[in-house]
């Protein structure tokens, strides 16, 4: 017994982990991967089909909400409409005037030719004429409150020169448009849906209007765009940047409002019921005309098929021509649901 306790055993027991350990080096140098694979086995693969939907039937309104701010109306700057000395100013800074009353005259002077006279000897003479003056009265251009005067009395001022100013007194509620918005606003409607948070009941405000304000530039996003964020994200859609165009309306004068406090506009820019429709993911454009990728159900192949594009509410969009109700396309326009590549990415080994 001695012997086997302190001989036999021990040596076998070198023996089996003699036996493990290279096993476990057959297995980690690829001993192993051959045969498991073996060369007549095959290679595991994933075959994957793009989603598709069908052409349906649908009702589509297309309403906008935009977040803007209530401003005051900028006062109507009054010029002068005659070059001489001021004679008199009709009012102040705070009066309530109405279009056409006066708030400055202007002494204007003309100058005379010469006038020729004949003596008694039978000679000519020249006689200088003294100048004619007129009084030139600069009126108010609407009706509203003198903000700004801008003369004095025998201050002398040419044609053109700002005179004065007059704020009409009235609000507007302003909202930016991002590009995806101005898009569906090709034709606003004449009124919009106004909420002030916290204030009173929604309120109509008529005179609706979409555009560069006058001496900005789109391209630039306006005079006062706000400079590039650093932390945005560099891949997200152009179609929610701020294009510098805006949307503004009239308050109403019953409109319980004040400049500053924020607004939020909703226009419905036009609405149909019961017409072929497709996800906004499944066409390619989204204004007039654009580009689906119709399936063929004898094959299940795709082809790019141009179709006739009417209103869009974000979510879907009215195809008016190019496809029937019921045809299959790709949901997804090939290409667009590719991630960007991203620079800060960390490569995957192995």
């Amino acid at each position: 017994m001695g012997v086997l306790r302190h001989v036999v055993f021990p040596a076998l027991r070198l023996v089996v982990w003699a036996v493990i350990a290279a096993a476990l080096v057959w297995l980690a140098f690829g001993g192993g991967a051959t045969d498991l694979r073996g060369s007549d086995a095959a290679e595991p693969s994933v075959e994957l089909t793009p989603p598709e939907t069908v052409v349906a039937r649908g009702d589509v309104v297309n309403t906008v909400e935009l977040e803007g701010t209530v401003q005051g109306d900028a006062a109507a700057e009054v010029r002068s409409t005659g070059a001489g000395e001021v004679a008199r100013v009709r009012v102040d800074v705070g009066d309530e005037v109405e279009q056409g009353a006066p708030l400055v005259e202007v002494t204007v002077s003309e100058e005379r030719p010469d006038r020729t006279e004949t003596l008694d000897d039978g000679t000519t003479t020249t006689v200088p004429q003294a100048p004619t003056t007129r009084t030139e009265v600069v009126r108010a251009p609407a009706d509203g409150t003198v903000s700004t005067l801008a003369v004095l009395e025998d201050q002398v001022v040419s044609v053109g020169d700002v005179v004065a100013a007059v704020s009409p007194g009235t609000l507007s509620v302003v909202a930016p448009l991002t590009q995806d918005q101005q898009l569906r606003l090709l034709e606003p409607p004449r009124e919009a849906q106004v909420t002030v948070p916290g204030g009173s009941a929604p309120f109509a405000c008529t005179d609706v209007r979409a555009g560069v304000p006058e001496g900005e530039d789109a391209a630039s996003g306006g005079a006062d765009a706000p400079a590039a964020d650093p932390f945005a994200d560099p891949f997200a859609g152009a179609g929610s940047t701020p294009t510098g165009a805006e949307v503004t309306c009239r308050v109403p004068d019953d409109a319980v409002a004040f400049p500053g406090l924020s607004a939020t506009l909703e226009l419905t820019a036009g609405s149909v019921q019961d017409v072929l429709v497709l996800p906004v993911t499944a066409v390619q454009g989204l204004v007039g005309t654009g580009a689906v990728w119709r399936v063929d159900p004898a094959t299940g192949e795709a082809e790019e098929t141009p179709v006739g594009l009417g209103l869009t509410d974000g979510t879907q969009v009215e195809i008016t021509e190019g496809l029937e109700e019921g045809d299959p396309v790709l949901e997804f326009v090939p290409g667009s649901d590719e991630l960007a590549e991203d620079p800060f990415a960390v490569e995957s080994f192995g």
